[in-house]
């Protein structure tokens, strides 16, 4: 099997994070469309991502949204 391609791989709320994951165009693409026009990566949730915990993008994308319902107005 092939890596993933976080540059050019369709990424959808099913996709695992993997080891080669990368903070892409690709993947802010999903997580804005996801999180909303105020998504942005910040280091402690990047860190998160690649703490090395088994999570798909989908729970990416809640993570942030749970991060931010605080904030969101």
């Amino acid at each position: 099997m092939t890596s993933f391609d976080w540059h050019a791989d369709p990424i959808d709320r099913d996709t695992p994070v993997t080891t080669s994951y990368r903070n892409t165009q690709n993947v802010r693409r999903f997580l804005t469309v996801e999180c909303g026009d105020g998504f942005a990566f910040d280091r402690a949730f990047m860190a998160w991502i690649k703490n090395g915990e088994k999570k798909t993008m989908g729970d990416v994308a809640a993570e942030w949204k749970r991060r931010h319902a605080a904030t969101a107005g």
